[in-house]
Formats: structure tokens, sequence, C-alpha cells
């Protein structure tokens, strides 16, 4: 069975890389991580550095992220990017709806971002929350995204944990992205009214049934990503990440 590259969101580690940006990346490297969504460095650290960094530790650039919310980024300075650190052409971005009409009309705009992305080589994907899974009309704001987005331009960054909190199955949900699901968020849930966040393996998914839908529609990479953890005090997020990187993929790939 073909393994999965598995990659980190640095979002886990979001403390732990505005004090020690080098020594966390080598420490996710070291866990065994093969790839990460990163983006131009911090002050300090050019671009270059930032590259030979990464190439002196083995972790690969898979893609970045947009922003949240906004429309308001340069296709090209992104593109320019991840040709600099030779990374994979993958760009997310996630949005928030109030309405059907919003979600048709930021459709619109995802599928003209997605043209100018296409451009320069780069694949828009979309990253879900909880909140895509509110109905209009009957229907889920991201079903009509999907339906309404051209799926060349706009592929899929499904989130597992989003999926489950929104109260779907992430498994029958990943089944329906064939070949639109580049990269998959994994993040396991607690059992329990509150759903908090689980570090994988620990939760209530099934990653191995997640992990073969991936498979048969065609992803590429695993990314972990834990927003936040019980095992770490309030404001320290990511100190979690030995304790499941690496020593946990064997209930995934």
């Amino acid at each position: 069975m073909t393994q999965f590259p598995v990659a980190v969101q640095p979002y886990t580690v979001r403390e732990q890389l505005s004090k020690d940006y080098i020594g966390t990346l080598e420490k996710i490297a070291a866990i065994g991580y093969q790839g990460i969504e990163l983006g131009r460095p911090p002050e300090g650290i050019t671009v270059a550095e930032q590259k030979a960094l990464l190439d002196r530790i083995g972790l690969k650039v898979i893609g970045t992220h947009a922003g949240f919310d906004t429309f308001d980024f340069n296709p090209d300075d992104i593109a320019d990017y991840l040709e600099e650190v030779d990374g994979g052409k993958f760009v997310a971005l996630s949005l928030r709806f109030a309405s059907r009409d919003e979600v048709l009309a930021k459709a619109a705009k995802l599928n003209e971002a997605g043209e100018k992305f296409r451009q320069r080589g780069v694949q828009l994907l979309y990253h879900n929350h909880d909140w895509e899974f509110a109905q209009f009309d009957g229907e889920y704001a991201l079903d009509i995204l999907l339906r309404e987005t051209d799926p060349s331009l706009v592929q899929m960054e499904l989130d597992t944990y989003w999926v489950k909190r929104g109260g779907e199955d992430p498994v029958s949900y990943l089944a329906k992205l064939q070949n639109r699901c580049p990269l998959l968020h994994i993040k396991d849930v607690e059992a329990g009214e509150e759903q908090f966040f689980a570090e994988i393996g620990e939760g209530i998914l099934d990653f191995k049934a997640i992990a073969q839908t991936a498979r048969e529609v065609g992803t590429g990479w695993l990314v972990v990503e834990q927003d936040q953890s019980r095992r770490v005090s309030a404001g320290e997020p990511g100190d979690q990440l030995p304790q499941f990187a690496g020593t946990r993929t064997d209930l995934i790939i």
C-alpha cells in the first residue's frame, strides 16, 4: 500500500515559531515530517536563507496560504515566493458566508482568483471550517461553493475536524471530492458535546478509513494540524507536536 507523505500546518506550532523560527523548523524535520505549508519568513531571515534551511533539514514547502476571508492578495507575489523556495504549487484560502448570495458572489471571485493563479502554475485550494456547513435553501454553503466553482480553478484542502464539527462524516464528504482534494488536513476530535481538538488517533475519527478514501480520490499529501491541545497551557499551543507526529502516523498511512 502506498504511503502518504506527511506535512505539518505551522499554525500548530505558531508560538514556537515566533520564539525560535529556525529551531522549530529543525524540530519538525527531526520528528519525521516531509513537508510544511509555509509563507515568507519573519523579519531578519531572507527567503534565500529560509530555502537553504529547508534544504538542509529536508523539509519541503508544499504550499502556502493566501489569507482568511479576503481577496486582498497578490497572486504574482505568492507564485514568486513558491518559485523561490521551489515549493509545491498550492495556495489555500478560507472565507465566511452570511447568505446564499454571498456564497455565489465569492464563488465567482474564487474562479477569478483561481484563473490568475493558474496562469502562474499555482493551484488555488479552498480550506473549510465548520461554518461552510450552514445551510442556505436546504444546501450546505460548501456544496454550493463546490458546484459554482470550476474544479480546474478551485480545488479543496478538506479539514477532517471541521467537517465532523459541521455535522458531516469526513470519509463520506471526502469521497465526493474525486480528483479535487490534493491536500488533506488531518485533525482529530474528542467525543462529547464540546467536540474539542484531540491528538491524532486519540479522538473519534477513523483515520485508516480517511486515508483509504484519500487514496481513492487522489489526495497527494496529508497535512497535520492541531489548533489547540489540552496537553499544553493556554497560550502555548504546539508543544503536543512531538507526541503524535511521526509516532502516530502508523494509524493513518
